[in-house]
């Protein structure tokens, strides 16, 4: 993987997994907020440049699929210093905007089928999450079981994207 365009996406996407995991589990904000941001940060660096990726190689529905997630992250990030109460409108915003994004991505066979699946799953969960969020309840981003049970799904679905990434001519 010399290509540094996959490099900087694949650092960007394994940022996004650990630190987005590790962010939902810590009890203290401030570490909560740093990690969230770390994975804001990488994930809108990798799924921008994802998506420039795949509209040169033509795959419109993929490509947006990318911006779409960056574009989600951006919103989520805009709530990772509030407290979780805080950043509630935020998370809402961006797990339906990530559901949409991880369904462009995955209908499209551009990735391995399991990869896809994985994506699919996601993205309902995260659809669920935000509908619910949309229709009144109060849902922390680390609620369980959602959304705390659609962060591996999510995380899968990167390492995927890497594994694809590393493959890659």
């Amino acid at each position: 993987m010399k290509n540094p365009v996959k490099v900087v996406a694949a650092i960007g996407l394994a940022l996004g997994g650990v630190f987005g995991l590790v962010g939902t589990v810590v009890p203290e904000q401030n570490l909560r907020a740093a990690s969230w941001g770390i994975d804001g940060v990488g994930l809108v660096v990798a799924t921008s440049l994802l998506a420039l990726r795949f509209f040169r190689k033509g795959n419109d529905f993929v490509a947006g699929g990318f911006l779409v997630f960056a574009i989600g992250e951006g919103v989520m990030l805009s709530g990772t210093a509030a407290t979780l109460a805080e950043s509630v409108p935020s998370f809402a915003a961006g797990t339906a905007l990530w559901s949409a994004a991880l369904l462009l991505t995955s209908v499209p066979k551009e990735f391995a089928s399991w990869i896809r699946l994985v994506g699919i799953i996601g993205a309902i969960l995260f659809a669920i999450t935000a509908a619910r969020i949309f229709w009144g309840e109060q849902m922390l981003p680390t609620a369980s079981p959602l959304p705390f049970f659609a962060y591996p799904f999510l995380v899968l679905t990167f390492v995927g994207w890497i594994w694809t990434l590393q493959k890659a001519d």
